[in-house]
């Protein structure tokens, strides 16, 4: 919805300030719709709408249909609750909701298995790395949203989930050879049952995608959003420019990297050497 409004806007060529002064709104409010801070009502809508230039009865009954879903989404959804907003960033929770319209995730990752993707037992693994930043509540929390993410996502069977990870990704033992080696085994079989691609780019492979750094990139409609997580901070990108930039990159590596076969193969080596590894051998 947020996006739909701030494209239509952008199309007519008018500033925010415009349209606040035109529909007698604080500034604040147009901005914190177009941010997702707060929904829009339909009775707000539709003066808008007519503002927008947006004036064919099924593009409009189609949109206040999605304020309403939006409204009521806003109330239930689970992480609006207070311990969830307490815990996670606004990037974050803003990428929740974009994951469960999403018609295509694309995520490329350097460092770890992609959030959604994630064992609990890795995730509560990786996120022992921050306990010095993060309170312990804050971490159970992380990880809670995690699997709640995971579970959301994989139960919707109408959205393509492409993968790629860069080498270090598969061999880096976050949680020890046991934890580890469950999650690999988890990631082979979301690929092998075809509930996700998944492509590793290998150290041979002079490919940088974007300077080194994870992103997630998720297609809705006509619009595109980019999240990018570094540590304990994060961003959420809806400049088109930028978000095209990377989906051009990504395709293009993409082509560029091991196959789904030959990666599902690495997979299983790797697993292999993790069982039979025992604590503290070097790999």
């Amino acid at each position: 919805m947020r996006l739909a409004l701030r494209e239509a806007r952008e199309r007519a060529d008018l500033t925010q300030l415009q349209v606040a002064e035109e529909m007698e709104w604080s500034l604040s409010k147009v901005i914190r719709i177009e941010n997702g801070d707060v929904s829009i009502s339909p009775n707000d809508l539709r003066p808008l709408l007519s503002y927008l230039g947006i004036r064919d009865k099924s593009a409009v009954a189609s949109l206040i249909a999605d304020a309403r879903i939006a409204r009521t989404r806003q109330r239930q959804a689970w992480y609006q609750a207070p311990d969830f907003r307490e815990n996670l960033t606004e990037h974050m929770r803003k990428l929740i909701e974009y994951e469960a319209e999403a018609s295509e995730i694309r995520s490329y990752s350097v460092y770890y298995i992609p959030g959604p993707l994630q064992t609990t037992a890795y995730a509560t693994a990786l996120m022992h790395r921050y306990e010095e930043e993060l309170s312990e509540d804050q971490r159970h929390r992380r990880v809670q949203a995690r699997a709640m993410r995971r579970q959301a996502l994989l139960a919707r069977g109408d959205v393509q989930i492409l993968v790629m990870v860069d080498e270090s990704v598969l061999r880096r033992t976050i949680g020890g050879p046991q934890v580890f080696a469950d999650q690999l085994r988890d990631l082979k079989a979301l690929a092998e049952n075809g509930m996700i691609r998944i492509r590793m780019v290998p150290f041979s492979l002079d490919a940088s995608v974007t300077n080194n750094a994870s992103f997630d990139l998720l297609l809705l409609g006509e619009g595109e959003v980019l999240y990018r997580e570094t540590g304990l901070g994060d961003e959420l990108i809806e400049d088109r420019d930028t978000t095209a930039k990377h989906r051009a990159r990504y395709d293009k590596v993409w082509q560029e990297v091991a196959d789904e076969d030959d990666t599902i193969e690495f997979i299983r080596r790797q697993i292999e050497i993790l069982e039979g590894t025992s604590p503290g051998e070097t790999r």
